[in-house]
């Protein structure tokens, strides 16, 4: 096993090291880029160009229809949009499914 490959495994239960646990620990401070696709579209520039302010942009998906909540560019689960704040002022996602790579490559 090489020294990369040591690193990146979680430490085995029980294993008690501590650089083992560091390394763990790191590797779970990652920044990753979530992201919480609510439908797509497709339009010519000219379109894009006459858009201002109050446009609508029609997007293929429908309401109620589950999202997709992507990390890094891979779908990694769907959800519905729920409403976080009491003022309706921010919204969040609530996890239905986890998406297996064999079923994101099936929708993709």
């Amino acid at each position: 096993m090489s020294d990369t490959e040591a690193q990146l495994k979680p430490p085995a239960p029980g294993a008690g090291s501590r650089e083992n646990a560091g390394n763990y620990d790191t590797i779970l401070k990652i920044p990753v880029t979530v992201q919480v696709v609510l439908g797509s579209t497709s339009m010519p520039v000219a379109s894009l160009m006459k858009l201002g302010r109050g446009a609508v942009i029609s997007l293929d998906q429908r309401v109620g229809e589950p999202v997709n909540v992507v990390v890094n560019g891979r779908v990694v689960a769907r959800g519905e949009v729920v409403v976080v704040d009491e003022d309706n002022s921010r919204f969040g996602v609530s996890l239905t499914e986890i998406v297996t790579s064999s079923s994101a490559e099936d929708s993709a």
